[in-house]
């Protein structure tokens, strides 16, 4: 019963927020909609999308029995597998997040396609861009788990990852797009963002999904969510490597 009403009460929290930024920017739009990067169709599809998916792409996700293990010295028996810690970390992220996804996702899809506009969700314009928007979805979850790995790591070396939550949280999501779409930026700062390993997350998936990115700017896109999601790795691993060489852990 408990988990029933947590997964209900979830939906309900998503359902509530989706319907609140959806009439937040139809606010705006009543004035001139001409004036603004994405249209009001692009945004609901947009916002349904990322309440459906959101436990693929939100940076604020954390598997919270990580931090636990590392700061009560229980890494000790994951160091004492023969397996790669980082590859099973990296796994059990992605799995937990797509199970959460998975329970959740088809009733909000459901309901976004049967609402009255402007709160409808709609179809991708062919089969090529709803591809190209699973692929970066795969890519997306995958930069995602990565920079989490980067902060699980980061925890061997303070004594709390309370701090760390905090910042991720707030800074990660702000600029990935989970609050204001990327195109709202200010141009010059929209620029420098798009080039961060954020714009790597739920900005690019959502922004094909919904039409916003179309033709060249596609491929452009993911091979710059392939190329941080390469780099991110790789720096994980050897900062996994050089914390673990470090790792001292009291009792027994």
């Amino acid at each position: 019963m408990q988990y029933r009403v947590a997964a209900l009460g979830g939906l309900a929290t998503q359902f509530a927020w989706g319907f609140m930024l959806i009439l937040q920017f139809s606010a705006f739009y009543r004035t001139d909609p001409a004036a603004f990067p994405m249209t009001m169709s692009q945004i609901a599809s947009y916002i349904w999308i990322q309440q459906a998916f959101l436990a693929l792409f939100a940076s604020w996700i954390f598997e919270y029995d990580l931090f636990a293990a590392i700061t009560s010295g229980s890494i000790a028996y994951e160091l004492a597998r023969p397996v790669d810690l980082y590859s099973r970390w990296f796994c059990q992220s992605s799995a937990n997040r797509i199970s959460k996804a998975i329970l959740r996702c088809m009733p909000i899809l459901i309901v976004a396609f049967l609402l009255p506009e402007p709160f409808r969700m709609t179809l991708p314009d062919n089969i090529e861009q709803f591809t190209l928007f699973l692929v970066s979805a795969v890519l997306a979850l995958g930069v995602v788990v990565a920079f989490s790995m980067l902060l699980y790591v980061s925890i061997f070396y303070t004594l709390s990852p309370l701090g760390v939550r905090l910042i991720a949280a707030v800074g990660a999501d702000f600029l990935a797009g989970a609050i204001i779409p990327l195109p709202f930026f200010p141009d010059n700062i929209r620029r420098v963002v798009e080039l961060l390993p954020f714009a790597a997350m739920q900005n690019m998936p959502l922004r094909i999904y919904s039409g916003n990115i179309v033709g060249v700017d596609v491929f452009y896109g993911l091979g710059l969510q392939l190329f941080w999601l390469i780099s991110l790795v790789i720096l994980g691993k050897i900062a996994m490597s050089r914390a673990l060489r470090r790792v001292v852990v009291h009792g027994g």
